[in-house]
């Protein structure tokens, strides 16, 4: 093991005893606060702590096996020991690596989804719908709750915007790459030549912001405006101004919601997807920065960059991120797209794996 990485755990394992003695004293006990903050604490960095305990006892017993080779009498029981147990200080120091990788906070937080239409028209409208509707029937077999917060359809059906909720076990921790271009070739409903045309839509996956959060955002900073809720076609759904846009006067944000019959509950959503945007908005300058020492190996973030190609004529996907391509557009589309996800967390892991070792 590099004595970088050594170095590591053993303040981890000071940590933990510094850890327990606090949560035994009595100012713990007063202040729950506290407690709840150590035991969150302690839970994190107990399996860690765990492996290195168990490393360490192995690592002893390799060297007890060594020194018992000398001893011809009992030189095969030795060696035999010896192999197990370096195949195992293998096998805990690959955990060990994987258990020091920086934890995303976000990773156990619901998202917004961001689907909006680029160029192409009408047709890239109803690659935006064909989008929506590949997460959310990836959503329906993890058994995630979708909701749409906010939509603007097209004339055909599409979405020149969508924005849902999406309210599951580690939504963002499996979507969070799918930020970005995604571009689509195929013959248009509306191609009467039979010509392949190319269209866009960018996708925005943002965790949600949590109460305290959504707290924190400054009333005057805030422009709040109502409206009469409308759908395709001018259509009036109500006949009250119960739609709201909110205005993030600092940045500029905008945030429309109309899903709702009451004003009030407007307002609650597009105050909650105005907290994920600037929740968002720290999370890719936390990115910019490190990427500035350690480009990413899946991408920026940025939400111009083009990260995957949906090819119909072929049935072929492209994740240019990671070189990935797959005959089976239909079958992803129908929500199939735990194979793409997990190569990409795999491919994130191993960066991030990279730079521990470097680090070391």
């Amino acid at each position: 093991m590099k004595p970088g990485i050594r170095g590591k755990l053993d303040r981890l394992a000071d940590r933990l005893v510094e850890i327990d003695l606090e949560l035994g004293g009595e100012e713990a006990a007063r202040n729950m606060n506290r407690y709840r903050e150590l035991s969150r604490e302690r839970a994190e960095i107990e399996p860690a702590a765990a492996l290195y305990r168990e490393w360490r006892r192995r690592e002893a017993d390799c060297l007890a096996a060594r020194e018992l080779i000398a001893d011809p009498d009992m030189r095969e029981l030795a060696e035999t020991e010896l192999a197990s147990g370096q195949a195992r200080c293998a096998e805990l120091e690959d955990a060990l690596q994987r258990a020091l990788l920086p934890r995303d906070p976000d990773d156990e937080r619901n998202i917004f989804l961001e689907i909006r239409a680029g160029a192409g028209g009408e047709e890239a409208a109803l690659f935006a719908a064909d989008l929506l509707r590949m997460y959310t029937r990836y959503a329906e077999r993890r058994r995630w709750k979708v909701e749409i917060v906010s939509a603007s359809e097209s004339g055909l059906g599409g979405y020149r915007e969508v924005i849902v909720r999406i309210a599951g076990a580690d939504a963002w921790s499996r979507l969070k790459f799918e930020s970005g271009g995604h571009r689509v070739q195929r013959i248009p409903v509306t191609e009467t030549q039979g010509r392949i045309h190319t269209s866009a839509c960018t996708v925005a996956v943002m965790p949600e912001a949590d109460e305290l959060e959504a707290l924190e955002i400054n009333p005057a900073d805030l422009r709040i405006d109502t409206f009469r809720a409308s759908g395709a076609g001018g259509q009036h759904i109500n006949k009250t101004d119960s739609a709201v846009r909110i205005t993030h006067l600092p940045t500029g944000l905008v945030v429309e919601c109309q899903a709702e019959r009451s004003q009030h509950s407007n307002k609650a959503r597009a105050l909650a997807v105005l907290a994920a945007r600037l929740h968002d908005a720290r999370i890719r300058e936390r990115q910019t920065r490190e990427a500035a020492a350690r480009r990413s190996l899946i991408g920026s973030g940025d939400r111009s960059e083009r990260i995957r190609t949906y090819n119909f004529p072929q049935g072929r996907l492209t994740d240019h991120r990671i070189d990935l391509t797959l005959y089976r557009l239909d079958a992803v589309l129908d929500g199939e797209l735990d194979d793409i996800l997990a190569a990409l967390a795999l491919e994130h892991q191993t960066g991030q794996l990279a730079a521990l070792t470097e680090e070391a």
